[in-house]
């Protein structure tokens, strides 16, 4: 499996994907986000855009993580 590096605390599980030979990592895209807020010391916006730009931009092949939002309070469904 591949990582993003340094968001080892963002990990939140595997998931298959059809295609891709074995599991991938999931990542908790929220704690990404925080991660960037805390290490970096980003304000939300630029965390937010550095993460989207960055983090969720980046294809590395069939084992590309898969980011998800587990907080949809404020999404529209």
């Amino acid at each position: 499996m591949l990582k993003a590096d340094g968001l080892d605390e963002a990990i939140i599980g595997t998931t298959m994907l059809w295609g891709a030979e074995g599991e991938v990592l999931v990542y908790s895209c929220e704690k990404c986000i925080n991660i960037f807020m805390v290490r970096d010391g980003m304000a939300y916006d630029e965390a937010y855009e550095f993460f989207e730009f960055n983090t969720l931009g980046a294809y590395v092949g069939e084992q590309t993580p898969v980011f998800v939002w587990t907080d949809t309070t404020d999404l529209e469904l």
